[in-house]
Parts: C-alpha cells; structure tokens; sequence
C-alpha cells in the first residue's frame, strides 16, 4: 500500500532523527597544520557509536562559552533539545557550528578518535577563538551520524564517473582532501582550491595524476572574479561522465557552477554544491535561515 504524503513525511523525518544522535567529544591533542588550520584529535566512550561516512560528512558542534570550560544543554532529547537550546541566555548558549569529519579511525587499545580541521582567523569568530584555546580533557557535545549512510554526505558521484572537477575555499578544504583520499584510482581530478596564505597549500594524499591548482588569495575585491577566471583558464580531461563537486563562499560557488555548466557544457544534475558561508552574512543568519527552510537550494535544477 502507498503511504499517504503525511505518512511519508513522518517517516522520512523519523529515518533522518535515527541517522543521528548526541555525542559527547573530549579533546585529545591538538596539531596545526599550516598558517590558518588547527587539528582537533577528539575522543570519549560515547563515540564507540560514531559512524562517519566519510567524504564530506558533516556534523554540528556546540561550543561552549568563553567562560565555561565544557558544553551544557538543558536537553539532548531529540524532540527536546533545539527549544531547550534557543532558550537558553544568550551569555550561557553553546554557540553551535557545522564542521566537516575530516578522519575517523580506531586508535590502539580500540578507542575511536575522530579528527576536525578548524580554521583559524583569531577570536573573528567563536568556532575559531574556541579552538585555538583547545586543551587536552576539554568535553563538547556534537550532534553526529549514527549510520554511515547519512544525508549529511554530499559527495556522491553516480557510477561511471570518470572525471571529477573540485573547488574548495578553506572552509571546505579539510571535506575536499577526505574526498580525494577516498577516491577510486580512476577517476581523473581537476581541482581548485583557494586558501588565505601561501603556507596554506597542504601536502594532500590524492590518486595519481590529480591536478591541484592552489589560489592563494590576494587583497581587495574581485575575489569570486579571480576563482572562476582561474577555473576558466584551466583544460579539462575530455570526459564521458563528469562530476562537480563545489563547496564554500556561497557566492563563488555559485559563479564557478555557472561557468561549468554554460562554458563547460557540464549537465547541471552532475554538479554538487554546497554553500558553507555567505560573504557579508554571520553564521547566527544563516543559520536562523536554514532553519526558517530559507537556505539557498542546493537542488540540481535551481536556477543559474
């Protein structure tokens, strides 16, 4: 029998609340990586039930104040948690971030650590201020993926994909090299990725014959200008079966999809994009708009 609409929806909202839970996450040890990136090791018993699905999973994190040393919230009941949280005062509100699973793995003795890259631009931002204060023993709670197969993995290529094109800013770049370790030796890779200094071109582990072009970004306007006239005057391996994957300043991924599909003649359903910040907006707005169901779609067929 066919599910009425309701019904449907219910059940997808149920399967979606099963993929994820409530974890709570202590810092091991931290290790920078170049000029703007922070390594966070995290650990704890509750991640036994953690499962990243890798490629560009995402989870939620809840930092705490600068005034406590670990995260509280009144609740982490599914049906609970999200009032409990927006009614908290502000001074004492975890602030709450989306970030990308850059490694899961079982370290000796069996215990699961999941590694996070931050990136840092000093206290501009609680996630950043936070993380370049991380000590050993310090507990967060993060909302995370019960099951490997999970809505929150975006980078999913069709079968025969034979040539994939990337561009990352620095927010998307720790997603970006997850992808490119994971990936089959088959599959040619043009990629693009932008970083604030020069020092941030990290030495990244990708199948044989992948072409990386680092944008190392200058001062002054023309940022998304400067992206996309670098992609455009890139050659591409002739292909069959193209797959985009795009990820970072909303608006820049925006031009750099539109270059792919109208100069490159890339069919719009094989590309993927996800905006992970919007110049000129602050992360409480956007936010606030995902949740007001007022993020930019991300559907294969929204408007160029």
């Amino acid at each position: 029998m066919t599910a009425t609409a309701p019904e449907s929806a219910e059940a997808a909202a149920t399967e979606a609340a099963a993929h994820f839970r409530f974890f709570t996450m202590e810092v091991l040890r931290t290790r920078r990586l170049g000029h703007s990136f922070l390594r966070v090791t995290f650990g704890g018993e509750s991640l036994a039930g953690f499962r990243s699905g890798g490629r560009d999973q995402s989870l939620s994190l809840f930092l705490p104040p600068a005034h406590r040393e670990h995260t509280e919230l009144p609740s982490t009941d599914e049906d609970t948690w999200f009032a409990g949280w927006r009614g908290m005062p502000d001074e004492e509100r975890p602030v709450m971030r989306s970030y990308t699973v850059r490694e899961q793995r079982t370290a000796d003795g069996g215990a699961v650590e999941v590694d996070i890259d931050f990136v840092l631009h000093g206290d501009s931002s609680p996630a950043s201020s936070w993380a370049g204060r991380a000590v050993t023993g310090r507990r967060i709670l993060a909302i995370g993926p019960a099951v490997a197969e999970n809505k929150s993995v975006r980078f999913q290529p069709p079968a025969g994909t034979d040539m994939l094109v990337m561009y990352a800013d620095e927010t998307a770049l720790p997603a970006a090299a997850a992808i490119l370790e994971g990936l089959d030796t088959g599959i040619r890779v043009t990629a693009f990725f932008e970083v604030p200094h020069a020092d941030d071109r990290l030495d990244l582990a990708a199948p044989v014959g992948t072409d990386i072009t680092w944008i190392v970004r200058e001062a002054g306007p023309g940022r998304t200008a400067r992206v996309v006239d670098t992609v455009r005057a890139a050659g591409l391996p002739a292909s069959e079966a193209p797959y985009a994957w795009l990820a970072g300043e909303a608006g820049t991924i925006r031009a750099v999809r539109r270059h792919l599909v109208q100069e490159r003649s890339i069919d719009r359903r094989a590309v993927r994009f996800t905006g992970y910040w919007r110049l000129g907006a602050s992360e409480e707005e956007l936010l606030a708009e995902a949740y007001a169901g007022q993020a930019p779609s991300e559907d294969a067929g929204a408007a160029l």
